[in-house]
């Protein structure tokens, strides 16, 4: 399945419609909620990340945690009622060089906290990753466009 980013200015249109297509993902208390972002960099990873935070209600600042490996964004006006988080957990792995770096994070405590985690640049962790880790992918095209694929 594939979701189409046109431009920036339909950027919020996609996350809605991510949202809605792990719609379970996020309504039951009990699911893992991880979500592993690969792309080249500059394909947009944050800035989705951002967006899909955005329609889940996060009126904090959203930036990249490049250097502080992960943030934390709290909920407080989702639309959304059958949406259930009040933390989201947005991770930027770039910087992990051994997987102890992971662990002295806390990392397992975040994956498995119940609420959303957003991971940019998951290749070093993956071991770590639950099982229930959901792939996405985001390719730019030639044209500007963004196609988000995952596979449920």
């Amino acid at each position: 399945m594939n979701i189409i980013i046109k431009d920036i200015e339909h950027i919020r249109e996609a996350a809605h419609e991510f949202i809605e297509v792990f719609h379970d993902c996020f309504s039951d208390s009990n699911a893992v909620k991880c979500f592993a972002f690969y792309a080249p960099m500059g394909a947009g990873k944050t800035t989705f990340i951002k967006a899909i935070c955005e329609e889940l209600g996060s009126t904090d600042v959203i930036t990249s945690p490049t250097f502080a490996i992960v943030n934390e964004y709290e909920v407080t006006n989702c639309q959304l009622s059958t949406v259930n988080c009040q933390l989201i957990y947005h991770f930027d792995l770039y910087r992990i060089k051994k997987m102890e770096e992971l662990y002295d994070i806390g990392a397992d405590d975040y994956f498995y906290s119940g609420n959303p985690c957003f991971i940019e640049w998951p290749e070093m962790a993956e071991s770590a990753l639950p099982d229930e880790t959901i792939k996405i992918t985001i390719t730019p095209q030639n044209d500007g466009s963004r196609i988000v694929s995952f596979s449920i």
